[in-house]
């Protein structure tokens, strides 16, 4: 099978801002080894247990992401309804306004009119309700004071919205601040269980996963033609992130999760996904096989769906795996993740 043309990979760099993904990252520790701390007898156990913590704090961060989302969402809405609420105020001050002029005048001609003394009373829709009552208020002035006191019914609601909005806003932001204690708790102890191992141990774990993120900067990729332009078009701007590292929470376009990396390269084709795996699992036509897969296809891991990458053809997928691993190309059957189904936009 003929390969592709590969695109010109960009120069690995890495991010100079200290994130907490940075400080987890697989890397040889710099501190000095004064004395090796007792390891684990079975490093193979070690390694799994800090994989494991990994694979932990990415599904948690897809859950942050969830969050987020959310409360940017609930943000923008609070906003709207806080500006409703004082633009219907203004136009509730001015109605008064309005109102207070006409009272005043018919005070000055010989007695405030019986349909402005409601306006002045506790109960103005109690008054309203009596249909006598509608007898003796003119038009204009009938007019005035329904708009008044529908513009009133109105400026509550928005209020009581926008209460509603915030209290949501409040919550949701907590369950951020819980994820992000969550995640770095796990990379935390990543960092610790690779401190337990000795100095040329840890220099074998940095040098395989900078092979596999080398190894991954390039793939044989089959004829396939891609699902769709659009796809195609998100797919190679997601080739031109290879070598990026993965930042929890990151949507680009110098770092990325997983489903940030997805993201972004969409929008760059001009189609606005949402921002967890799980939500983008349910967009698009679901492909069950992995042979109806093309290029530029989405593929959702895990069978908590808290994965998601391209399909590259060949049975590779581009994605941006773990901390401490780069944007990169991966045989699907050797990531270590179970594949559940594509899905194809158009």
């Amino acid at each position: 099978m003929a390969s592709h043309r590969r695109p010109k990979q960009p120069t690995h760099r890495y991010t100079g801002i200290l994130t907490v993904t940075a400080a987890a990252a697989v890397a040889v520790s710099t501190q000095p080894a004064s004395a090796d701390p007792l390891p684990d007898p079975n490093k193979k156990g070690v390694q799994a247990r800090i994989d494991r913590l990994y694979e932990q704090a990415t599904q948690a961060t897809e859950t942050y992401n969830g969050a987020k989302e959310r409360a940017d969402a609930l943000q923008r809405q609070v906003g709207v309804f806080q500006d409703e609420a004082a633009r219907k105020q203004g136009e509730l001050n001015e109605l008064r306004d309005r109102l207070g002029t006409v009272a005043t005048g018919q005070y000055r001609s010989g007695g405030l009119d019986p349909s402005l003394q409601l306006l002045l009373s506790q109960d103005p829709d109690g008054y309203l309700e009596k249909a006598s009552a509608l007898d003796r208020i003119g038009e204009r002035q009938s007019a005035l004071l329904k708009d008044f006191l529908s513009q009133q019914r109105a400026l509550q609601q928005h209020r009581q919205e926008a209460g509603r909005k915030l209290k949501d806003l409040d919550s949701t932001q907590q369950e951020l601040r819980g994820r992000k204690t969550e995640i770095q708790g796990k990379l935390r102890e990543a960092q610790q269980l690779l401190n337990t191992l000795s100095a040329k141990e840890r220099s074998r774990i940095a040098a395989e996963q900078d092979r596999a993120n080398r190894a991954g900067a390039r793939a044989e990729l089959g004829d396939e033609a891609s699902a769709s332009q659009r796809a195609a078009a998100a797919f190679r701007a997601a080739q031109g992130r290879v070598g990026k590292p993965y930042v929890w929470g990151a949507a680009g376009p110098d770092s990325f999760d997983c489903s940030g990396l997805t993201s972004w390269a969409f929008r760059q084709a001009g189609i606005s996904l949402p921002r967890t795996s799980q939500a983008q699992a349910g967009v698009g036509t679901r492909l069950d096989s992995l042979g109806d897969l093309r290029p530029g296809d989405l593929i959702i891991m895990r069978t908590d769906l808290s994965h998601v990458g391209f399909y590259a053809g060949n049975g590779q997928i581009l994605h941006s795996p773990k901390p401490g691993a780069q944007v990169r190309y991966e045989s699907i059957a050797r990531s270590g993740m179970p594949f559940m189904w594509g899905v194809r936009l158009s």
